[in-house]
């Protein structure tokens, strides 16, 4: 396995980590799931850069690589869900479309065809993790003002409104994404 692959793997393992870390109250566990989702983050950049840098492009890479992706992502969502940060509608949303591309590139793989990514995508992800990392700071700033006993009703409103509005946003931008792949790849799709 090569290192591009091995940072794709990492991303996966940082995933459960995130979600463990996350999962324990205090402001230190929260700015230590916060880094932790930046390196998995990062480690996305860094595994293709050096893929394609060192010709070290493998099939395994071109598979895994957006599914861990997704399961970071997805983790975070689910995590937020569960903190009642996010709507479950919202998180469907989400959680239906990475399911239905992904099925499809996968069968589509499977029949020797490759189903192209589409601009709206990219942009799809840059929103989501944009809105992983504010609602990972919003966490973060409120568990250390809460250790001053300071944390007032009118943030955490303001804060909840900015989320939801920034959701809002990320799941027009994911469905926008989801249609445009689908239109997109239409002739090859209706091939299948």
């Amino acid at each position: 396995m090569n290192l591009a692959n091995k940072l794709t793997m990492l991303r996966v393992l940082l995933t459960f980590v995130f979600l463990f870390v996350f999962s324990i109250q205090g402001l230190l566990p929260k700015i230590l799931a916060l880094v932790i989702f930046i390196v998995a983050a990062l480690s996305d950049l860094f595994d293709g850069m050096i893929a394609k840098k060192n010709n070290m492009v493998t099939d395994f890479g071109r598979l895994m690589d957006p599914i861990a992706d997704k399961i970071l992502v997805l983790a975070a969502f689910a995590a937020f869900l569960g903190m009642q940060l996010i709507e479950a509608w919202m998180f469907v949303i989400i959680v239906s479309r990475e399911i239905l591309i992904t099925s499809l590139r996968l069968f589509a793989l499977n029949k020797g065809k490759i189903l192209s990514a589409v601009r709206a995508g990219k942009h799809k992800t840059f929103s989501q993790m944009a809105v992983i990392f504010y609602i990972l700071g919003f966490i973060v700033v409120k568990e250390s003002v809460k250790s001053y006993s300071v944390w007032n009703p009118v943030w955490e409103d303001f804060f909840r409104n900015s989320i939801n509005i920034l959701m809002l946003f990320t799941v027009g931008l994911t469905l926008y994404s989801g249609i445009s792949y689908l239109w997109e790849n239409r002739k090859i799709i209706t091939k299948l």
